[in-house]
């Protein structure tokens, strides 16, 4: 008879938005191996047309409850490009500590909330609060100091609200960045705990690698672990690609099973993410964040996607190791109540570019002499992530396919959650006309 599978999945759980796995295998013969988007896309780049650049960053933070804080900033740092504003170094340093404070909250809520049911074998996060307690306590601990810490510099947890071109409209005084250094430092043994925990289940993480293209940010000057500054780089080639040349990265082209379009460069397609992240930049992460991934046996080079979710935990490691370090230069600077510097609008072309904590992200706006936008592109990392996801299964199943239905369906959700997909983000296949 052979290898019998048939595997639909309608929709994958624990991850955001709608995305469908589909194996068929009959007589030992791979019939299908497909990775489907079907969520309706999202209009983000109508939305913002005819908008004042001063509202940009309001409106793009909604593209994403997760990575909210992320995309607002994406956005504002495009706007200031296009409309020649440049910001103060402290504003600089305060918009780096509000964007690693999503980096700790999107990741630990991966970590603890989504990808943990799959290690201990167990279909969600409340089953394992009850053979789990202390470690689940953990974990909303350090997710509950994330939303803090956002709430401090972004005004609330979600959608940011003290983001504007120029600065920020309002700064947090001196005693309030002591008290949240305290609280990073408190952290720390949280953290290590989950580390353990993680260690204490790695024989799980599933053993499976495929070469792939890992892309990401790169800084040089400082050289810097870097979600925020920086160029564009690849483990395929040395040099370096100045953001605003991202088309020429990122290739956009419409997958005839995704609403959201997919991506490559090099080859047929790359990863984005913390592994890319960490491939490319790992030499420069924290002292405490090389002790994580030393703990957790993940190695520069490695192109196991299942490891994603251990990179993310060495991020988190990293961000906050460098956030205590921020704000004691910071404190030891004096902190000053800054105005935003503004200007009238004018016509530009502007590109700004992050690191969300799934991958790299581009936003892309043209404005029209009043200041007001008449284009806007915006490439979102899970986008960049779906073909890799699709060359990653084609790969995967030759390999399990004789493991049995359930097991392969389990490694194939872990799969997909592994990359922490944001789906309803990146869904942006269909071409607008205005005339």
């Amino acid at each position: 008879m052979g290898t019998e599978l048939k595997i639909h999945v309608h929709h994958v759980t624990r991850i955001e938005g709608h995305g469908n796995i589909v194996v068929e295998v009959a007589g030992d013969q791979i019939r299908q191996v497909r990775w489907e988007v079907p969520e309706a896309p999202r209009f983000f780049e109508a939305m913002v047309r005819g908008q004042h650049f001063t509202d940009i960053q309001t409106i793009v933070s909604r593209i994403c409850g997760i990575c909210s804080i992320t995309h607002s900033l994406a956005a504002t740092k495009a706007v200031e490009n296009a409309m020649g504003i440049e910001v103060s170094i402290q504003t600089d340093a305060l918009r780096i500590l509000m964007h690693y404070s999503e980096q700790l909250q999107s990741h630990i809520l991966h970590i603890g909330y989504l990808a943990a049911p799959d290690f201990f074998g167990v279909p969600s996060v409340v089953p394992l609060a009850s053979s789990n307690l202390e470690a689940v306590k953990t974990i909303v601990r350090l997710h509950r100091l994330a939303n803090q810490w956002s709430d401090l510099l972004a005004g609330r947890t979600t959608h940011p609200v003290t983001l504007t071109p120029g600065g920020l409209t309002r700064i947090p005084n001196a005693q309030q960045l002591r008290d949240l250094q305290q609280a990073l430092k408190d952290s720390v043994k949280d953290l290590m705990a989950v580390v353990d925990l993680v260690a204490a289940v790695a024989d799980r993480i599933p053993r499976f690698e495929r070469p792939t293209e890992y892309v990401s940010l790169r800084q040089t000057e400082p050289p810097t672990y870097t979600f925020y500054h920086g160029q564009i780089g690849s483990t395929d080639c040395d040099g370096l690609v100045p953001i605003e040349q991202w088309h020429s990265v990122a290739n956009e082209y419409v997958s005839e099973q995704s609403t959201a379009k997919w991506c490559r460069w090099h080859r047929d397609s790359y990863a984005v993410g913390a592994l890319a992240r960490f491939n490319n930049n790992a030499d420069l992460l924290s002292p405490l964040a090389k002790e994580v991934a030393a703990r957790l046996g993940l190695v520069k080079g490695c192109c196991n996607p299942y490891m994603n979710t251990v990179a993310q935990l060495v991020e988190c490691a990293h961000v906050v190791e460098t956030s205590i370090q921020m704000i004691h230069s910071l404190l030891t600077k004096g902190i000053r109540q800054e105005k935003p510097r503004t200007r009238s609008g004018r016509a530009g072309k502007g590109v700004g570019c992050v690191e969300a904590p799934r991958g790299i992200l581009f936003h892309e706006y043209e404005f029209d002499k009043k200041g007001r936008c008449v284009a806007a592109d915006i490439c979102i990392p899970t986008g960049q992530n779906h073909a890799n996801i699709q060359k990653d299964m084609e790969a995967l199943v030759p390999q399990i396919m004789g493991e049995g239905q359930d097991a392969v369906r389990q490694k194939l959700l872990m799969l997909v959650r592994a990359y922490d997909p944001c789906i309803s983000c990146s869904t942006h296949a269909i071409e607008v006309r205005f005339i």
